[in-house]
């Protein structure tokens, strides 16, 4: 019984061939506003295909079983998943192939934080993270070497450890100054034009945009009601974490620029200075000022230490 089971899952996942995939629609999809060279976006014209491999998506399955999590505003649980997948995969490959899969709102809780105070996270139906799982692993690939060798966080083989090694190495070199950048609500404050802008930089399948920034725009369902989102990228699916570093990798280059030394895990960085440099926020530590106005000038002036 088992056996017949994984060959009806296989047969699924096989799908209708490898022809033609059906062109996009216009109207909707994401417009690339630079002109860019080619070689940022070099065979990303088919990215949806690669999403629907047959491969891929087994694996995609198989992350999405393995991290379980709640269900969605569907109700739907993982264990359900993989029967769902066997009656309807061939219906949702050709929404995707054809540009018209459309995600449904996330569902909005709040977690306590450690330090207090609540964070929001945003749950995907199920399907929604089976999808955005299969893009993840098409994504990443490419955009993960790319990104600043001092990103340490949601990337594979790099783990907060790694980090933390990194800040005790800055200070056996007497970087003794440490600057705590924290971004505030960064998640829920991601404007998804910039954010776009940065994709469309390396995607050139308007499928693949018209999907990212379908996911962006799902809306919420809070205490029953769904509401838009306008901005942020929620946190609580397989996808916000590469698309977060895709855009922080602007502030990571111009740190590098800068020449500061600095490890950045996720929204958190603390970049280092030497003892002998001056200003005002290294002046207000020395001094001892309370936590929140510590907190505060340093978010205001990080550009002072070297």
């Amino acid at each position: 019984m088992e056996k017949r089971q994984k060959i009806q899952y296989e047969l699924a996942f096989e799908g209708e061939g490898r022809g033609e995939a059906p062109r996009a629609p216009e109207e909707g999809i994401e417009a690339t506003t630079v002109k860019l060279g080619t070689e940022s976006q070099a065979n990303t014209d088919k990215l949806i295909e690669e999403v629907c491999e047959k491969e891929n998506v087994k694996e995609a399955l198989k992350r999405v079983k393995a991290n379980a999590g709640a269900a969605g505003v569907d109700g739907m649980s993982v264990k359900e998943l993989p029967e769902y997948l066997r009656e309807n995969w061939p219906r949702l490959k050709e929404q995707l192939l054809s540009g018209t899969y459309r995600p449904q709102p996330v569902r909005r809780v709040e977690i306590p934080k450690s330090g207090g105070g609540t964070r929001k996270l945003g749950i995907p139906t199920v399907v929604d993270r089976f999808v955005q799982q299969a893009v993840l692993q098409v994504l990443q690939e490419r955009w993960d070497p790319t990104f600043s060798e001092y990103s340490y966080g949601f990337r594979p083989g790099r783990s907060a450890h790694q980090a933390v090694e990194k800040a005790q190495e800055y200070i056996q070199q007497g970087y003794d100054w440490v600057v705590d950048l924290d971004l505030e609500k960064f998640f829920d404050r991601v404007n998804h034009d910039v954010l776009m802008s940065r994709v469309a930089r390396r995607v050139s399948d308007k499928r693949m945009l018209k999907l990212i920034r379908g996911f962006l725009n799902s809306g919420a369902m809070e205490n029953g009601l769904v509401g838009s989102t306008d901005e942020g990228t929620p946190q609580g699916g397989p996808l916000s974490p590469l698309l977060s570093n895709l855009l922080l990798d602007d502030l990571d280059r111009e740190l590098e620029q800068r020449g500061h030394r600095f490890v950045r895990y996720a929204d958190d960085c603390a970049p280092r200075a030497h003892l002998n440099i001056e200003c005002g926020a290294v002046q207000e530590m020395k001094e001892g000022p309370s936590k929140p106005t510590y907190r505060r000038r340093l978010q205001t002036a990080p550009s002072c230490v070297g």
